[in-house]
This record gives C-alpha cells, sequence and structure tokens, in this order.
C-alpha cells in the first residue's frame, strides 16, 4: 500500500518520505516509526517535529496519533535517544 494511503500521513508527509526512500506501507513498518523520523530529520531538519514522529506510529497502528498512549510515546522517545 502506498504511504500516502495511510491514516496520519498527509501529502506533505508522504512526499518527503517518498524522498527518504519510504513510499510503501511496508518500507515505513520495515524501517520503523523512529527510524523514518531520524531519515526525515537528517533530510529535512527545519519541517520535521515529532509530530512527525507520532503520526508515523500511529499510521503502524492505525489510529489517530492523539490516541497514542504517553507510555508508548516515552518508549518512541527513549529509542530515539538511545
Amino acid at each position: 500500500m502506498h504511504i500516502s494511503k495511510l491514516k496520519g500521513i498527509g501529502p506533505g508527509s508522504a512526499e518527503k518520505l517518498a524522498d527518504v526512500g519510504i513510499k510503501t506501507a511496508d518500507q515505513l513498518e520495515e524501517v520503523g516509526a523512529v527510524g523514518a523520523y531520524r531519515l526525515l530529520k537528517d533530510a529535512f531538519p527545519q519541517w520535521t517535529s515529532l509530530n512527525a514522529l507520532w503520526g508515523m506510529q500511529s499510521a503502524l497502528m492505525e489510529t489517530d496519533w492523539r490516541e497514542l498512549p504517553v507510555e508508548l510515546k516515552e518508549l518512541l522517545l527513549a529509542e530515539l535517544n538511545s
């Protein structure tokens, strides 16, 4: 499935993800939200915020980003900072 079809991934995010080589849901799942966030942050440092991380994780979970549990956000941040 193309990345733009995932809930929570808008056209701008889909375009930037494609620019870093992530064009499908399977590729996002393989890299993971944190890995994809790192790629985006390296390529687009001014554009990439933690909202991108939350959006990609929620897309993988097929839920709204606002519904991500605080504990999961903390785990993602710990992984990002390791």
